[in-house]
C-alpha cells in the first residue's frame, strides 16, 4: 500500500503560459507547463500574507496530446504525478539544475483555484 505513496506529488494551481510541445522523430510528445500555487496566512503581526510557488510541469505522450489541446494560461487544474529532479549545462557552461513533477493524471477545473 505504501509502495505507491513514495514518490506522488498532487497540486491544484493556475497555468502561467500556455503548454510549450515538441514532437520527436518517433512522434513521441512533451508538453512542458508551469502551474502557479497560492496560500495565504496571516503573519505574527496580523497582516495577511500570500505566498505563490512555481511549478515545473512535464506530460509525455498522450497527456502531452492531451495539455497540448485543453490546456490554456490561467487555467486551473489539478495534477498528480511523481517528482524528478535533473541537470544540464547552460549555453555559458553553468550547471542548472531543475526539479520537475512528471504527469500521470490531470483534471482541467471549471473555475480558478
Amino acid at each position: 500500500m505504501m509502495t505507491a505513496l513514495k514518490n506522488s506529488v498532487r497540486l491544484i494551481g493556475n497555468l502561467g503560459m500556455d503548454p510549450e510541445v515538441k514532437t520527436f522523430d518517433n512522434n513521441r510528445k512533451l508538453a512542458r507547463i508551469s502551474i502557479a500555487t497560492t496560500d495565504s496566512y496571516k503573519n505574527d503581526k496580523g497582516e495577511k500574507v500570500t505566498d505563490t510557488q512555481w511549478h515545473n510541469i512535464v506530460f509525455w505522450g498522450a497527456q502531452a496530446t492531451l495539455a497540448e489541446s485543453y490546456l490554456k494560461k490561467g487555467d486551473a487544474v489539478a495534477i498528480e504525478g511523481k517528482l524528478t529532479s535533473r541537470n544540464y549545462n547552460d549555453k555559458d557552461g553553468n550547471k542548472r539544475y531543475m526539479t520537475e513533477i512528471v504527469v500521470n493524471e490531470f483534471v482541467k477545473m471549471g473555475s480558478k483555484a
